[in-house]
């Protein structure tokens, strides 16, 4: 029951036809028992909430206008099933990668160690999922449907996202999944807020259109979005477009997604190839206010001009994967790789095997065993589909994730 492709939801709509009106409680508890080696100068054994599914509480509602007009609406709460709260951080902590913490790896004087240690401290703290502990973090938006397409307004996912989803051969569950290996930074936005989205479904064929301006502003953080894909059983393909500014009107994070699957034997094969450019990365603005007091106006200035630089991206995410489901097993095994074209070159790339049997239609057994192999100063951790994983001990460290699970789908 993946829940994070809102077309699925329109499509829900439509079916509901003969309902005049009605409202449904929906959600998710999946818990796994995980363990994760090269993290914290070892391995970390704990339970994890959202190994296959993020869990979630959510509220899902529709209403027939008439002449072909529906109102809907979606609020989907974060939970962490295995504590009761509504944020979680990564099995590494407040840790941050070797490249964003090291003087000598930002070009800096050693001298200016100790200040690093708390700007990267800061940077650290805000390494995590809704830290911030917005209760409906994952998506709340209204729309119109219309013979013409949907409108819709709030918080929801992005078009690039959806089509990565889409023809990620896990459908972004477990830690094979293949945005894990390129998750901090984040290389693609997955959720906005104040967005206004127009989304049409023609048989085969669906589209999006997607703007948000940033909080509080009309001139700043701006995005726009667009994806398209053909989808059928035999065959599907989609290509998609994400781009915003940050909090100072510059042009940041920015992708583009080309994705296809095909229908191979008894399961199907799926592969994508995302790119990642962000030359002015958000967020970054205010670390020369922070350490000035300390060092002066010019090492401060200094200081924050190294933290951008450390934290541009460029490079590929490429992924391929083949799922195959017989009765109640299915299998799957994926290669994803972070081709990293910066100068640090933080090459990242996973492999393995994921397993669900499902119990009942409701509820499934998953199990997963996925390597992750950093080159150079790549630090990846693999994390689950609710949860980051953080960054490995040290630079060119790999690690190892085996994790069994229960999930419960309502």
């Amino acid at each position: 029951m993946k829940k994070i492709i809102v077309l699925s939801a329109l499509a829900s709509a439509a079916m509901a036809s003969f309902a005049q009106s009605s409202v449904t409680i929906y959600g998710v508890v999946d818990l796994a028992a995980t363990k994760v080696s090269g993290v914290r100068g070892g391995s970390i054994s704990q339970l994890n909430s959202g190994m296959m599914d993020g869990s979630r509480l959510g509220f899902r509602g529709n209403e027939d206008l008439g002449g072909g007009y529906r109102a809907l609406f979606t609020a989907e709460s974060r939970l962490e099933a295995d504590t009761g709260a509504l944020s979680n951080r990564p099995p590494s902590g407040s840790q941050v990668a070797d490249r964003f913490i090291q003087a000598g790896l930002l070009k800096l004087p050693g001298a200016l160690q100790p200040v690093l240690n708390s700007v990267s401290g800061s940077i650290g703290a805000g390494i995590g999922v809704n830290l911030a502990n917005n209760f409906w973090d994952r998506q709340v938006f209204l729309g119109l449907v219309t013979p013409v397409g949907a409108i819709l307004a709030g918080r929801q996912y992005t078009p690039a996202y959806e089509v990565s989803a889409v023809f990620d051969t896990l459908q972004t569950q477990s830690a094979l999944s293949a945005g894990q290996v390129a998750s901090i930074p984040s290389s693609i936005d997955i959720r906005l807020s104040n967005t206004i989205a127009y989304r049409i479904v023609q048989g085969p064929i669906s589209a999006a259109l997607m703007v948000a301006a940033g909080e509080g502003s009309t001139t700043t953080g701006k995005f726009y979005g667009a994806n398209a894909m053909y989808r059928t059983p035999a065959f599907s393909a989609g290509v998609a477009y994400n781009t915003r500014e940050n909090e100072r009107g510059v042009k940041s994070l920015t992708n583009v997604v080309l994705g296809a699957s095909l229908a191979v034997g008894p399961g199907t094969v799926s592969g994508m190839v995302i790119t990642v450019k962000d030359t002015a990365p958000t967020g970054l603005s205010g670390i020369a206010g922070l350490v000035t007091p300390s060092v002066g106006a010019a090492t401060g200035l200094a200081i924050q001009n190294a933290y951008i630089e450390a934290l541009k991206q460029d490079g590929k995410l490429m992924h391929i994967g083949y799922r195959m489901t017989t009765g109640a097993n299915t299998f799957y095994v994926a290669y994803s790789k972070w081709d990293d074209s910066r100068p640090n070159n933080a090459d990242t790339n996973s492999y393995g095997v994921t397993y669900s049997y499902a119990l009942s239609k409701r509820t499934d057994i998953n199990a997963s065993a996925v390597r992750f192999v950093n080159s150079t100063l790549a630090q990846a951790a693999p994390g689950g589909a609710g949860y980051l994983g953080g960054v490995t001990t040290s630079a060119g460290t790999d690690a190892t994730s085996l994790a069994l699970g229960v999930r419960h789908r309502f």
